[in-house]
């Protein structure tokens, strides 16, 4: 079977019931990497002290927990339901120019699902775990363009090992962990990854993490044949989203929007055009 196809469309139902989740494949006619457009810094090797394998299996173990939840309160879109196929279609194109930001990306059993919520929400775990919520697509009203910079958005983090870094720090810390000290060894802070899936959706980012996840989105996207210009678009709706009500806004609450963010997007627009453009003509 081709984990690359879209899924049969079979006929509409009223209900949202229990469906296999959609396993996504990379590689298969992916374009030769070419030199990176943006401009991003190099990955702290901090996060080499928490085994790669290890925090994807744990984050692999929380969506599961999480797509089961949302399955039993009959909230976890099937197979056949529109808003998926196309989130899925999105990530079909988006996938095949992940690895050149990070080897593991083409080992990783990508996944896709969509949550009925009215949070404004999405994200992407370690090791290619994908679900969006309802919400943001509906109360943003996203064209397909916008949809795939917040998706090339959180792929981003996932592919820069933000989570992995974040954990490193936070457990290093906690522990006392001293760089250089014999005392701890990797399998200290190995053991405690395993532990800490629970965290990795309120892990907060820095500053840069949310930079450098904005540009490596935009180039996945423009690669991918998406309009570099609805990142510009998306956040100036997530800005108005905002409003006065702070209720359902999670994705603002840990991806905040603002007037630097929106310039920095609109500078990088003009590095990425003509990969967009390229790819459309192909």
């Amino acid at each position: 079977m081709c984990m690359l196809c879209p899924p049969p469309i079979a006929a509409p139902s009223s209900l949202w019931s229990a469906r296999r989740a959609f396993l996504l494949a990379a590689g298969a006619g992916a374009m030769a990497p070419a030199i990176a457009q943006v401009d991003v810094g190099t990955s702290s090797t901090l996060r080499k002290l928490i085994p790669a394998e290890t925090l994807e299996r744990s984050a692999a173990q929380q969506y599961q927990q999480m797509m089961e939840q949302a399955r039993s309160k009959r909230a976890l879109a099937p197979d056949d339901f529109p808003q998926l196929q196309r989130l899925r279609a999105i990530a079909q194109r988006l996938i095949p120019h992940t690895k050149p930001w990070n080897e593991r990306a083409g080992q990783w059993r990508w996944e896709v699902n969509l949550i009925g919520s009215k949070q404004i929400n999405a994200f992407c775990m370690p090791g290619g775990k994908i679900a969006f919520y309802t919400g943001i697509l509906d109360q943003l009203k996203l064209t397909d363009d916008e949809a795939a910079m917040i998706m090339g958005h959180e792929m981003a983090h996932a592919l820069r090992e933000h989570a992995r870094e974040r954990l490193a720090k936070t457990q290093a810390t906690n522990i006392g962990l001293r760089l250089g000290s014999q005392l701890l060894g990797l399998g200290d802070l190995g053991n405690a990854a395993a532990s800490l899936g629970g965290q990795l959706l309120t892990l907060q980012f820095s500053r840069s993490d949310e930079s450098d996840a904005d540009l490596v989105g935009l180039e996945l996207a423009a690669r991918a044949g998406y309009q570099p210009e609805a990142s510009v678009s998306l956040w100036k709706k997530m800005g108005n989203a905002t409003g006065n009500k702070q209720g359902g806004l999670a994705f603002l609450s840990t991806h905040p929007s603002g007037p630097a963010r929106i310039e920095q997007l609109q500078a990088n627009v003009p590095k990425v055009q003509k990969l967009y453009e390229a790819a459309r003509k192909g």
